[in-house]
């Protein structure tokens, strides 16, 4: 039977290009809708994801970078008497209010200082040691190219931050932050735009280790006493985790993207099934004729399923390279977008169950199946 659903999909092909283009639009929906919120709440760990380090030190209890506090200078002691420990790095940030052009009034930004050494550890993956050099200057400051036109000004171009007159020395791509924009800069200008609130003080450490290995193990051995706890450490990866999923959980808008996929899926399933019953009805008399030469409603129901199968095929393969162009677009428009293996291959599964669920619901039409059709 499986040639016979094959043929009758080529033959009857325009019957059947609805309900294959529902699958494809569900399937780019699905990927498009993945690609956003990935790339959208992953940027709440751009400072994480960027840099180097294998662990990070913060304040108890942090949820996201942008929840820290300052904390004590035991931690950076503490941390680099571990031999497992290589260095050490400071990371100093801070809120701070972005005044520009009068078009522009304020802009609310997250100010990250950072040692400028050329193999400095954050934003590791971002900025060059060319660029890094350029913030030895006094009050000189770096920020995510698409951000400028959110700023008003170009490069070179100067404001105010926090009373603190400063200059935009460089951009780069990939500083990009969730809820803000992103302004690099030295650990000496970032401690000036504090107005010295924090006592000298910073509100996380980044810590590389001998051997990336021993992360959990070093981790462990760095946590302070559970009774009083002044500070934490985390893995990398788990850091980067409790930010992510700080934003898609516990701020709400996480959840109302999964329920968004819900009704994605449910509008998918409808809209082709319904399309899908249609190519089937249409075809009745070709089934009473099988039912009539000996062909059970199984072997029929199994027909009809292996169409919706290859509808989905179609479908998939379809919604997949739409989704490539549409991806390529939006990275060229600086729209925060990501996809990988695990996220097609689950979008995947669930086009492909769109399509076999609408077969399901065709399947239904065969009740209709009846010998006697052929002589009306």
């Amino acid at each position: 039977m499986v040639p016979l659903a094959r043929k009758t999909l080529i033959h009857e092909w325009r019957r059947f290009l609805p309900s294959a283009l529902a699958v494809a639009f569900s399937g780019l929906l699905l990927l498009v809708q993945a690609a956003l919120v990935f790339g959208i709440f992953n940027s709440a760990a751009v400072y994480i994801n960027k840099s180097g380090g294998d662990l990070w030190i913060g304040y108890p209890g942090t949820q996201n970078i942008e929840l820290g506090r300052p904390i004590p200078h035991d931690a950076e002691i503490k941390a680099l008497m571990d031999p497992a420990v290589a260095r050490v790095e400071p990371f100093n940030w801070i809120d701070g209010d972005w005044r520009g052009p009068a078009d522009k009034g304020g802009v609310s930004v997250f100010v990250s200082g950072i040692d400028t050494r050329p193999d400095g550890l954050l934003f590791a993956d971002v900025l060059t040691p060319e660029l890094r050099a350029r913030l030895d200057e006094p009050d000189s400051v770096i920020v995510d190219r698409a951000d400028l036109p959110k700023l008003g000004l170009a490069v070179g171009g100067q404001a105010v931050i926090n009373g603190h007159r400063v200059r935009i020395v460089g951009v780069a791509n990939g500083l990009r932050a969730l809820g803000g924009v992103n302004i690099v800069t030295s650990l000496p200008t970032s401690r000036r735009l504090d107005n010295g609130d924090s006592a000298g003080q910073v509100a996380y450490y980044v810590v590389k280790l001998h051997d990336p290995a021993q992360a959990e193990a070093v981790c462990a051995r760095l946590q302070p006493s559970a009774t009083a706890p002044r500070f934490e450490v985390w893995t990398r990866q788990a850091f980067a985790q409790r930010a992510v999923t700080y934003w898609l959980f516990e701020t709400g808008a996480g959840l109302g993207v999964v329920f968004i996929a819900f009704v994605v899926f449910g509008v998918g399933a409808v809209i082709t099934s319904q399309t899908l019953m249609g190519a089937v009805a249409g075809s009745l008399s070709e089934y009473a004729t099988l039912h009539a030469l000996g062909v059970g409603f199984a072997a029929l129901r199994r027909v009809v399923l292996q169409q919706a199968a290859w509808v989905g095929a179609f479908g998939l393969v379809a919604g997949g390279l739409a989704t490539v162009l549409v991806v390529l677009l939006a990275r060229r428009r600086d729209v925060p977008v990501q996809l990988d293996l695990t996220t097609v291959a689950v979008c995947a599964a669930l086009v492909m169950g769109i399509a076999l669920v609408s077969g399901l619901m065709a399947v239904r039409t065969l009740r209709h199946v009846d010998p006697a059709l052929l002589l009306r």
